[in-house]
């Protein structure tokens, strides 16, 4: 298998190391793992993409590279100019270092470089691994992923058989949950929920100067969804797994509001 890996940490933050160990197992003796990740920090991008001005590029070895640009550039550099020759067959984001549950997944870079391959027609998997008083203090923070994430991506490749016959390709978003490698209860397909009360705003701050600014803070990551969905799961010790498409039409709501056609 070959395999493209990139996150939204950079090309120096630990959870890639633990991505490409789990692309390399993945790959196998025959296979070959590619990196092409951001050159600095890009959390919270989304699905941005720079095209209003070219991007740095940078060779750092035969299979990784460094761009200064937003996750879903990387895959774009990836596939159209390390790898446009050969397209990889998988594409893998992350691990990224905090959870993409719930309402965090509309800003994630990690989920934007897999919507990005999604539809570029690569299957592709976000893996995220969410924090808590179960692993913030362990040796290594990602070790739930570390040990459970080969095993999920088989289990996501082996179910999707193939489908590419819908007109927005399916991704998946993958999050570990904040405990130790030997607690993960198990894996659970599971709905995007809302955690309640919980978003980002902005607290300001004065600089010596007098000069104002804003930060951009989040809220209370440990609130629960509603039962069953990912963020619920995941503080219940599951791996959990949501199938997404990049269609954000409601297609429920084509229906109830069919009254307002003329």
């Amino acid at each position: 298998m070959r395999i493209l890996v990139t996150n939204d940490d950079g090309i120096s933050a630990p959870g890639l190391k633990i991505m490409e160990a789990i692309a390399t197992e993945l790959a196998g003796a025959g296979g070959a793992v590619w990196t092409v990740a951001p050159a600095f920090e890009q959390s919270g991008v989304a699905h941005a993409v720079s095209y209003t001005k070219p991007m740095g590029f940078q060779k750092l070895s035969e299979t990784r590279y460094a761009c200064e640009g937003s996750p879903a550039d990387c895959v774009l550099a990836g596939l159209h100019d390390v790898l446009k020759d050969d397209a990889p067959d998988l594409v893998l984001s992350g691990v990224n270092r905090g959870n993409n549950s719930a309402e965090n997944a509309l800003y994630s870079g990690t989920l934007g470089a897999a919507i990005e391959g999604a539809l570029q027609g690569i299957p592709s998997i976000a893996m995220s691994q969410y924090y808590g008083p179960g692993n913030r203090d362990l040796e290594n923070t990602f070790e739930a992923s570390a040990q459970h994430g080969v095993d999920v991506v088989r289990r996501i490749l082996s179910a999707l058989n193939g489908e590419t016959d819908q007109s927005y390709q399916l991704f998946f978003n993958v999050n570990f949950p904040p405990v130790a490698a030997a607690d993960v209860k198990g894996i659970k397909l599971a709905p995007q929920g809302k955690r309640p009360n919980t978003g980002f705003r902005t607290t300001p701050l004065s600089a010596p100067s007098g000069r104002q600014f804003l930060w951009v803070t989040g809220g209370d990551q440990h609130v629960p969804t509603d039962a069953g969905t990912d963020a619920a799961v995941n503080l219940e010790g599951y791996i959990s797994v949501t199938p997404m498409r990049a269609d954000l039409t409601d297609h429920a709501a084509l229906s109830s509001l069919a009254g307002i056609a003329t």
